[in-house]
């Protein structure tokens, strides 16, 4: 049987890795959490002016383009982000997945963007 994580467990999990900060520059409806201030996880928290396709619980993850090409082709629940650019993020509809593949992608998220700091910084979380 599936492990479904609700919208309190996604963001707890995502505030549990190393160095993560939550904050809500878009407004009251959506939670971005950031390392080193760079935005990867941004979570819906419903209704606002985010509110749409039949208002299902989701979070946007950059990723690399090739492996939003590849989860979109892979699962349903994953389509191109809604408010962000569609090469580099993908929304995913969390309540559809189980747990394991949410918290595989976050953490992919998370290192996409630990690789992409300069070396000094990124010691911190290797």
């Amino acid at each position: 049987m599936d492990v479904i994580m609700n919208i309190e467990q996604v963001r707890e999990y995502t505030l549990s890795l190393f160095g993560v900060t939550e904050d809500q520059p878009f407004g009251d409806d959506i939670i971005t959490f950031r390392l080193e201030g760079k935005i990867f996880v941004c979570l819906w928290i419903g209704g606002g002016d985010h509110d749409m396709k039949h208002s299902e619980p989701r979070l946007a993850l950059k990723l690399s383009p090739d492996r939003n090409e590849e989860l979109r082709e892979k699962y349903a629940s994953v389509t191109p982000a809604y408010h962000w650019n569609k090469k580099h993020w993908s929304d995913v509809y969390y309540e559809q997945l189980d747990d394991s593949f949410v918290k595989a992608w976050i953490e992919e998220s998370y290192h996409l963007i630990v690789s992409k700091l300069p070396k000094a910084l990124r010691q911190k979380y290797i």
